[in-house]
């Protein structure tokens, strides 16, 4: 430590060139956009590729999706693909199958989800009771269904 440290450190003068700044952190974000043909794909990529702090850039056609890896807030991401290309865009919906608890409830099942995904319901307040019910609650409420041949008869 030399001199001027420790008077800067008696005097506890703050210059704002001291201020440490935040960093963001490294965030993956996963957009649905809908992909037409090749120059829609080059559009999208182009409109988050100059963006500060991206630092990879993934165009999935197939699923519809868009992938920026980086040190970016993923709001800013969201208006930005959707004020340079003009599409609808929302952040990406589907879960993998395997994290629903019933995946062919009506608030989880989506025709339009890509293979081996569906809707994330889970902290989703809209979607159907069922989707989020448990196994004792639906044990319970699937006992007096028309569709269970062990179901009472005596309704």
């Amino acid at each position: 430590m030399g001199f001027l440290d420790s008077v800067f450190e008696f005097f506890d003068c703050d210059w704002p060139s001291h201020k440490k700044l935040k960093k963001k952190p490294l965030r993956t974000v996963e957009i649905k956009v809908k992909l037409d043909c090749e120059g829609c794909e080059r559009k999208v990529k182009k409109s988050v590729q100059g963006m500060k702090g991206v630092t990879q850039v993934e165009v999935n056609p197939k699923q519809s999706k868009l992938t920026v890896v980086g040190y970016v807030d993923p709001d800013k991401v969201l208006d930005r693909v959707r004020h340079r290309t003009g599409k609808k865009v929302e952040f990406w919906p589907y879960v993998p199958y395997d994290v629903v608890p019933h995946p062919y409830a009506p608030g989880a099942y989506d025709k339009k989800a890509p293979p081996g995904y569906v809707r994330n319901v889970v902290g989703d307040p809209q979607a159907g009771e069922l989707a989020r019910a448990t196994s004792f609650e639906v044990k319970y409420t699937t006992a007096f269904s028309d569709e269970n041949p062990n179901a009472c008869v005596i309704i």
